[in-house]
C-alpha cells in the first residue's frame, strides 16, 4: 500500500509541476502587458467559480473544520500568497528555466523539513540522491557574483514559503476535503491581489491577454489540486524529488515561447536532476520489496 501511494504521489507531483510550468510561462507573457497583481487578480477570479461549484456539489465548507485544520489552512494560504509574490517577482525579471532551476532545491528542503517535523524516515541513499540532484541544480544555476542577484534571492524565498506550505498541507487531517484547501487558497489569493491593486494603474486587457489569463487560471487550478493530492498521498521524501521533472518543461517552453536555448551546463545539470529522481523512485521500490519479503 505504501509503494502504491508513493507511485500515485509521484505521478500527481509530475503532473502538478508540469501545470505550474505552463502557468509560469503564461504569466511571464502577461507581465509585458500588465502589472503583476493585475495578472494575479484576474487569474484568481477565474479560478474561484469552478471551485465554488465543486464545493457546493460536494457540500464541503471551511466552517465545519476543526480549529487545528483551520489554523493549518490559514498557514497554507499565507504561505501560498507569499510564494506567489516571491516567485512571480523573480519570474518577471529572470528566464523561466533559471527560476525553475532555483526552486529545484525544494526536494532537499522539504525532505529535511519532513524528517525534522513529520518524523518521516529518510535513508542515506535517498539523501545522497537528493543531494546529487541539488548538485545538478547548482550546475544549471551556476551562482556567482554576476548572476546571483536580488531576484535570485526572491526565488529562494519562494522555495522557503513552498516548504512551509507543503508541511502545513501534510499535517492536515485526512477528513479535510482537497477542494476545501483549494477553495481557501483561491479566495485568499484573490483578496490579497485585490488589496494590492490599490494604487496600481489598471491596464486594458485585449483578447490575447484574456486567453493567457484563462490558460493560466486553468493551469494553476490543476496544479494546486494535484499539489495538495500529491503531498497527502505519498511520503514527502519520496514524492518531492519528482519536482525535478519540471526542468524539462521549463527548458522546452523557454525555447518555444521565449527563445531561451539552454547551454551545455544546463543540459548536464538537468540530466543529473532527472537521473536522481528516477533513482529515488527505484530505491523506494527496492525498500518496499524488502518489507514485503
Amino acid at each position: 500500500m505504501r509503494l502504491n501511494n508513493n507511485m500515485k504521489g509521484a505521478a500527481l507531483m509530475t503532473g502538478c509541476v508540469s501545470a505550474y510550468v505552463i502557468n509560469d510561462a503564461f504569466m511571464k507573457l502577461l507581465f509585458s502587458e500588465m502589472a503583476l497583481f493585475q495578472a494575479v487578480f484576474l487569474r484568481s477570479i477565474i479560478t474561484i467559480p469552478p471551485v465554488l461549484a465543486v464545493a457546493w456539489i460536494t457540500k464541503t465548507t471551511i466552517l465545519e473544520l476543526s480549529k487545528h485544520d483551520k489554523h493549518l489552512i490559514t498557514v497554507r494560504v499565507v504561505a501560498e500568497i507569499l510564494t506567489t509574490v516571491a516567485f512571480l517577482t523573480a519570474l518577471k525579471h529572470m528566464p523561466l528555466a533559471n527560476v525553475t532551476a532555483i526552486l529545484q532545491a525544494l526536494p532537499l528542503a522539504i525532505t529535511m523539513a519532513a524528517a525534522l517535523f513529520l518524523s518521516e524516515p529518510v535513508g542515506w541513499r535517498r539523501w545522497t540522491a537528493i543531494l546529487a540532484g541539488f548538485v545538478g541544480v547548482l550546475i544549471v544555476v551556476r551562482p556567482g557574483l554576476d548572476g546571483f542577484n536580488y531576484y535570485s534571492l526572491s526565488a529562494l524565498s519562494a522555495m522557503v514559503f513552498v516548504t512551509i506550505r507543503e508541511i502545513a498541507t501534510r499535517k492536515l487531517t485526512s477528513t479535510v476535503p482537497t477542494v476545501t484547501v483549494v477553495l481557501a487558497t483561491a479566495i485568499g489569493s484573490t483578496l490579497f491581489a485585490g488589496i494590492m491593486l490599490i494604487g496600481v494603474e489598471w491596464q486594458p486587457v485585449n483578447a490575447a491577454s484574456w486567453l493567457l489569463i484563462f490558460g493560466s487560471a486553468v493551469a494553476i487550478l490543476i496544479a494546486t489540486l494535484l499539489s495538495v493530492m500529491a503531498i497527502r498521498t505519498g511520503d514527502i521524501g519520496f514524492v518531492s524529488p519528482f519536482r525535478y521533472t519540471s526542468m524539462i518543461g521549463a527548458i522546452g517552453l523557454g525555447i518555444l515561447m521565449f527563445g531561451d536555448w539552454p547551454d551545455q551546463p544546463t543540459l548536464i545539470g538537468t540530466f543529473i536532476i532527472v537521473v536522481t529522481g528516477v533513482y529515488s523512485f527505484h530505491r523506494e521500490q527496492a525498500l518496499s520489496k524488502k518489507v514485503i519479503s
